[in-house]
Formats: C-alpha cells, sequence, structure tokens
C-alpha cells in the first residue's frame, strides 16, 4: 500500500495509540507460556500535567520494554498513579487555594479525592500521548483500596514481626505542612544567614557561643565543650546563665563538640539539630520546647508569644544588641535542611509518630543490593552510601487529614489494638477491630506516610493482599526509576521485600538521569524553566520526543535542546520517505531466491552487524548504543549508499528482472529490519509503515509484537563487504570529481577507470548507474579513480 506524501504524527500517533489499545497489544497473558518480563512501573505522582522529566524518564523505560515485549517475552507492565499523601494533599491545598487543618477530616479527605478523580484522566492521557506500552488495564491508584488493603497488611505484617514501634520522641517536623517527615524528605539548599556571637554569664565569665539560631536561646538546656579543649576545663560542674531568658544551664564536656567551630563552645537546645537530639538524649537534659508545630514561639517564650521563627529570631537579636550581649554578626551562607515537598526548613519536636526499624537491619539492606545489578552500576554506590548515613529509623505517620489511615485503635489505657487482615481496608473512625466491636476504643488519628504505600508497589500489582496474589512474578524483572529517588522509593521497596519475603524485589533496576535546561540546571516548575511535553508533541510529535530522549546514556543528564527535537523530527520524515521509496518498489515482490547481488549482500553484511550491535545495546539496557547505531546504518548506509546505488535496476523492470528481484530482497529485508530495529525509540512511525506492507506478510496486528530481528548467518559475508566497501570509494572519487568540476552529480562522464585489488566487476551494474559512466574499466592494483 502507498504511502501519503507526508507523514503527519498528530494525525497518526492518536490513531495508532487506539489501535494498540483496542486490540490489546499490550495486555499481559496470565495463560501464556511465554517467559515473563515483569515490570515494577513507577506510578507518576498526580501533580497537575506529565513535566518533561516524567517524558525523558519513562519514554527510557518504554524503550526497554517493547524491545523486550519483541524478544518474545509475555510483558507485564502495570501503570498507576500516586496521588496518595502529602503530595496530592498539598497540592489540593494550594490549588484550591484553602488549608486542610480550616475542614472536617472527611470534608477534606472527599475534596482531595474529588480532586483525583477529576484530574487523573487528563493526566493519565499524557502517557498515553508519549506512547507508552503499558497494560493500562492493569491500572492502580495509591489511594484507592486495593492498595488502601495493601498497605495496611504491609503495616499489619510489619507489626507482627516487630519491626514496626511507636514512640514519643524527638521527630524531624516540618511547619509548613505541620506533620512529622522522614530522612529522606530533606533536601539541602544554600541559604544566606548570620551567625551570632552571643554572652552567656558564667559568674566572673563572660562566655560567648557562636550560634545560627539565636531564637532558640529560650529552648537551651546545656553548653558543651570538647573534653581537651583547655578554654573551658575550668569550667567543668559550673552553670552558666541564658541571656534574656535568665534561667542556669550546666556545662558539659563531649567529644563531639568542635574547638574549631565558632568559639569551640556550643549551646544544645530541644532542638536544634539531631547533635542536640543526641546530645539531650545521652545525657538525659530536661526538656524545653519553645516552637509550635506550625512554627512559632509558644506560651513558654514570654514577650515573643505568637512570633514566627524567623521574626523571633530578629527580635530577640535586636534584644540581644540591646543588652549588650551580641558582640559580633557575621552574614554566612550555610547548606540548611528543607522539606522536599514545600522548602520549608525542618525542626526537630518531640511527638508521638509510628517507625519502622531500618538502623538495626542496614547490613542486610546492603547485602541486598548485591543480588540486584544495577544500571548504571555506579547508581549503587548511591544507595549504599544512603544506607551507611542513615541517622535515624522510618518515620512513617503523617499528621494529617489525606492519606491511607492506620488499621490501628486505642483503649483508654493506651493498649493498642489493630484490624484483623480479614477486615481490610479499614478506617479506624468508621470501623472496629474484630472482637472489639463494643469496646470504647480511640481510633488512630495519623495517616501513613505516602512512601509507605509506594513501596509496596511491587505488592500492589502482584495482589498480594489478595487470594488470587500472583507471587510467581516476584521478584520482579525490571525497577525503572530516576536517581533522586534511590534514597526514598528504591530504599523503601528494597527495605519492604526484605522484611515482608526475605527476598528483593526486582532483579535488575534501571537509574535515569534529569532535563536540564540550556544553562545546564534541573528542569523544574519551580524555576520557571520547564518545557511543556505536551507542546512538543503538538509541534513535533510523540516519536521526536522519544527519539530526543534516548540522546543519552541511561543516568545521565540530558540538557534540552529544540535542535535535538528537530533531529528527531528529520528521522520520522527520512523514515516515512525512505518507506515510501521502498514500499513503491515492493508493489509487485513476490520473493526472491536467487543469488544476490554484491551490493546487496553488502547490504545484508552490514544489517547483520547493526542487529547484533543494536541488540548487545538494548540486552544492556544501552538503548542509547543501539539508537546510535541504528541511525548511523539508516541514514548512512541505508538512505546515502544502498538507495542510490540500487535505483538504476529498481526502476529498470524491463532488462535486468533478476537483478531488480535481488535489491527488492534486500530492500525488503532490510527495511523490515530497519522498523523493527527503531520500533522500541520511534513506536508510531514505525508502525504507520509495518502496518503498510509487512503486517499481513506476518500475519500479526502490531510490529510491537513481531520478533526482534535476529541475524542470519547467510548475510553474513566479509568478501561481499570489502567489495561494496570499496565500491563506495569509487562513487565518493566520482562525486568529489563532479562537485569540483561543478558538475550535477547526474552529469555523464565518459570514461571510468578503476583500479582496485578488489573484483569491483561484481558491482558494474551498479556502478555504470549510479557514476553515469558510459564506459568503465578495470584494472588491479592499489586503489586509484581516473575520470576521463
Amino acid at each position: 500500500m502507498e504511502l501519503s506524501k507526508n507523514y503527519d504524527p498528530k494525525e497518526s500517533e492518536p490513531r495508532w495509540q487506539q489501535h494498540w489499545a483496542d486490540k490489546k497489544i499490550f495486555a499481559f497473558d496470565p495463560k501464556s507460556g511465554k517467559p515473563v518480563y515483569s515490570v515494577d512501573t513507577p506510578p507518576p505522582t498526580v501533580s497537575g500535567r506529565m513535566h518533561l522529566g516524567h517524558a525523558f524518564s519513562y519514554a527510557q523505560q518504554d524503550y526497554v520494554v517493547r524491545y523486550q515485549r519483541m524478544r518474545g517475552k509475555n510483558v507485564f507492565y502495570p501503570f498507576g498513579t500516586d496521588d496518595n499523601g502529602l503530595p496530592t494533599d498539598k497540592l489540593v491545598e494550594k490549588t484550591k487555594k484553602i488549608r486542610s487543618k480550616d475542614h472536617s477530616r472527611n470534608d477534606y479527605r472527599k475534596i482531595c479525592l474529588d480532586f483525583v478523580n477529576e484530574n487523573k484522566p487528563e493526566f493519565v492521557a499524557d502517557w498515553i500521548r508519549l506512547g507508552m506500552s503499558c497494560d493500562f488495564s492493569i491500572t492502580y491508584s495509591t489511594i484507592d483500596p486495593h492498595c488502601q488493603k495493601t498497605g495496611q497488611k504491609s503495616f499489619l505484617d510489619l507489626y507482627k514481626k516487630g519491626l514496626l514501634y511507636q514512640s514519643e520522641s524527638p521527630v524531624v517536623w516540618c511547619p509548613a505542612c505541620q506533620t512529622a517527615i522522614a530522612q529522606a524528605e530533606f533536601d539541602n539548599v544554600d541559604l544566606t544567614s548570620s551567625f551570632n556571637d552571643i554572652v552567656f554569664k558564667c559568674r566572673e565569665h563572660d562566655l560567648v557561643i557562636a550560634t545560627t539560631r539565636p531564637e532558640l536561646l529560650p529552648a537551651c538546656v546545656a553548653l558543651f565543650a570538647h573534653p581537651t579543649d583547655k578554654r573551658y576545663a575550668h569550667l567543668k560542674g559550673k552553670f552558666a546563665k541564658v541571656p534574656l531568658f535568665d534561667y542556669e544551664v550546666p556545662i558539659l564536656f563531649d567529644e563531639t563538640a568542635d574547638p574549631e567551630k565558632g568559639t569551640g563552645l556550643m549551646m544544645c537546645c530541644t532542638f536544634g539539630d539531631k547533635d542536640d537530639v543526641a546530645k539531650w538524649d545521652k545525657y538525659k537534659l530536661p526538656l524545653r520546647i519553645a516552637l509550635t508545630t506550625d512554627g512559632k514561639m509558644n506560651e513558654h517564650v514570654p514577650g515573643y508569644v505568637g512570633l514566627p521563627l524567623k521574626e523571633a529570631r530578629k527580635k530577640i537579636t535586636e534584644a540581644l544588641k540591646e543588652a549588650g550581649l551580641l558582640l559580633r554578626q557575621e552574614q554566612i551562607t550555610h547548606a540548611v535542611n528543607v522539606h522536599e515537598r514545600c522548602g520549608t526548613e525542618i525542626e526537630f519536636l518531640k511527638t508521638r509518630q509510628w517507625f519502622i526499624r531500618i538502623l538495626d537491619h542496614k547490613e542486610e539492606f546492603l547485602a541486598a543490593a548485591d543480588k540486584i545489578s544495577w544500571y548504571p552500576a555506579h547508581m549503587k554506590v548511591r544507595y549504599q552510601h544512603w544506607v551507611e548515613n542513615l541517622n535515624w529509623d522510618w518515620c512513617i505517620s503523617r499528621q494529617r487529614f489525606y492519606g491511607v489511615p492506620f488499621p490501628v485503635w486505642y483503649k483508654k489505657d493506651g493498649t493498642i489494638v489493630v484490624a484483623d487482615e480479614s477486615q481490610l481496608p479499614v478506617d479506624p473512625f468508621v470501623d472496629k477491630p474484630k472482637g472489639h466491636e463494643h469496646d470504647d476504643l480511640t481510633p488512630e488519628t495519623d495517616v501513613m506516610d505516602t512512601w509507605m504505600i509506594s513501596s509496596v508497589s511491587p505488592q500492589i500489582t502482584i495482589d498480594w493482599a489478595e487470594p488470587t496474589a500472583k507471587m510467581q512474578l516476584y521478584p520482579m524483572s525490571l525497577r525503572p526509576q530516576a536517581h533522586d529517588i534511590i534514597r526514598t522509593w528504591a530504599f523503601y521497596t528494597i527495605t519492604k521485600g526484605i522484611y515482608h519475603h526475605k527476598d528483593v524485589p526486582w532483579k535488575d533496576i534501571v537509574i535515569s538521569g534529569h532535563v536540564l535546561d540550556p544553562k545546564g540546571q534541573k528542569m523544574s516548575k519551580s524555576k520557571g524553566n520547564a518545557i511543556a511535553p505536551q507542546d512538543v508533541f503538538t509541534k513535533y510529535g510523540a516519536d521526536a520526543l522519544r527519539y530526543w530522549a534516548a540522546g543519552v546514556k541511561l543516568g545521565d543528564d540530558l540538557p534540552y535542546m529544540e535542535k535535538d527535537l528537530q533531529t528527531g523530527q528529520k528521522t520520522v520524515t527520512k523514515l516515512w520517505n525512505a518507506g515510501k521509496f521502498c514500499l513503491l518498489h515492493l508493489e509487485d515482490y513476490t520473493g526472491y531466491a536467487g543469488e544476490l547481488e554484491v551490493m546487496d549482500r553488502w547490504l545484508l553484511a552490514k544489517l547483520s552487524k547493526v542487529i547484533a550491535e543494536a541488540t548487545k545495546g538494548f540486552d544492556a539496557y544501552e538503548y542509547s548504543r543501539a539508537k546510535f547505531a541504528v541511525d548511523q546504518f539508516f541514514w548512512g548506509t541505508f538512505c546515502d549508499a544502498y538507495l542510490e546505488i540500487a535505483k538504476g535496476r529498481l526502476y529498470d523492470k524491463e532488462h535486468f528482472p533478476e537483478e531488480r528481484a535481488s535489491a527488492q530482497y534486500a530492500l525488503s529485508e532490510s527495511l523490515l529490519a530497519i522498523l523493527k530495529l527503531f520500533a522500541p525509540i520511534l513506536p508510531h512511525i514505525t508502525e504507520e509503515i509495518y502496518q503498510r506492507h509487512y503486517a499481513q506478510r506476518e500475519g500479526l496486528a502490531s510490529i510491537h509484537v513481531s520478533a526482534w530481528p535476529e541475524v542470519q548467518e547467510s548475510w553474513i559475508n566479509d568478501e561481499a563487504e570489502a567489495v561494496g566497501d570499496e565500491v563506495l570509494r569509487v562513487i565518493e572519487a566520482v562525486r568529489k570529481y563532479k562537485t569540483e568540476k561543478q558538475l550535477s552529480l547526474r552529469a555523464p562522464i565518459e570514461k571510468l577507470i578503476i583500479t582496485s585489488r578488489k573484483d569491483l566487476r561484481l558491482a558494474e551494474q551498479d556502478l555504470f548507474a549510479v557514476c553515469s559512466a558510459k564506459t568503465l574499466a578495470h584494472a588491479n592494483g592499489e586503489f586509484n579513480v581516473q575520470i576521463e
């Protein structure tokens, strides 16, 4: 079937996406006898619309999956959305311009669920538009009943195994989100501040403390110096008076106090940082809380009650100046921990929280990493460093309304009661635990951290919490994800795999990089430097975007440059035009079993090497290597060289029927292989051309369920390849001559004399045609071309 003059991705791409859905091309077949390739697909957070970082990393994972499907695997590739917990919660507050605390628990949860249901269809449509080959019939939402059941089963399993505990202790707190957060949710940012030298009085001595947090003076519980610091040795057993707040604290000595930092004397507050927490616990110091949960000074700080922290810092600094207790201020820029969700500086508050034990199991998690193949390999080091440097157990409770509830209640004496697994999912505000239907119980008000649910994504998709659990799919074949969530999604999923199943969750993990703007900065909506992939789809098509995303090695960051999209668009156009030319000359082709012409053998020999190289690339998750090899062959060997060489035979049906049939064979086999080699990266244009000629021949509904090209032994031909390479040297010499003489490349030449060690008479017919030579002479010797 002849192709139209121009290819329109805006029309073609949605049509084939609908075809794939209608024909269930990407559906997992549980009854198939094929080997299974299962993917723990990242559930993107429902955050408005797909951003370019999504398009970049999800395209890369889709190359891998489409390749594995063409290798004959029964692919299990579900699609979920992460619409549970704090990320969605904060998005709702921002979008709706509301605060959760201004609503009842039930009303606010309904607002969030309505928001998810309204926005999810359009959100998912972007992934379909990208050409993702997920099985969209296997879908989940991390807030749906199935996911709640799975998350609650995870909680119960860990609780029964003694891997969960509840504790009232200092935790990392976000004043803006008004909830505890986990260590993995920190970001480090550089902020400007001032280093303040403040005077503490110790009888006849003035002691100077250097601090960036003067607002924590009312929370000071001790001063610390290093045991070997001679400047303060005489103060052992003494007390110092806290400036402005007029109470005394002990002067203590600990090896963690740095003599080189500031004045060498540090204050311990409850709590400024993790070092304060450690010293408070080690020395059994009193608890002086100066902050409210929303980041203001509390009722224990007279004169400053209700002031936000930064305003209190300013007022206290001014009061110190007036009292002559501020000796010096130095402006500094330093790294500060902030909550990754909102950018707010974190605090430490003593609150009741649920924790998963991880600090006692670091060696297990490090050993688990060795059972997984990491691509690129160096990403494993990031995981190892994260585990080695963990300081706290995993805090999984959040003081919010929206999220998966804990299956927990409390008796009047504080005894914990948990649900029976047969009841799941449960809402403790509505349901009662089995056996306690008539007891007076208080429901747990906290909800689970969003990662508590995302970390069981493999268990969600294999229905671990259901009687029909597909445990034969565990561990899964592949986890694709970005490198910035190694510390969260990768680590937490490995944790759950080890704790629940005593096995790692997947065999391989592939880690993608980020999209950068032309200045080398990570693209993000907050920075205002993001490009909307929807605009790229409209202007260039999904295949052009996918082509761009394949232009960098797995794990590497990629600067966004529009010229790379244009290159992708040109490749799609070139493939369309080459397809048109080939199909035109294949309309009457019925097969050929004779001896192939040397240039046809040359082409197939080159094709064999490309198939081998692309296969090696995809097998090693090096899709960019495969793309480069196929690109080089398609543009250079096939289009620029072979199609020009074979035109003479292809157009001359009357005089060279056998030679033409030989070219048709090479053309047919090569185009089919090219389409299949490009198919994982350019799924739409390859489908369009395949359907016009090859679908009926192979009896298949899609190129994406066809067989990946195999290297055919009969095509490997070193001699034909050597002869063909020499023919190209001749053609290059003739073209150079004509260009220098300012002649048309089709201008005839009287005589062409070729000297070569190869028998180029084997390609004489093609040489006559492509060089437009009237006569041709051959000589044996060192390569040379003479034109008369």
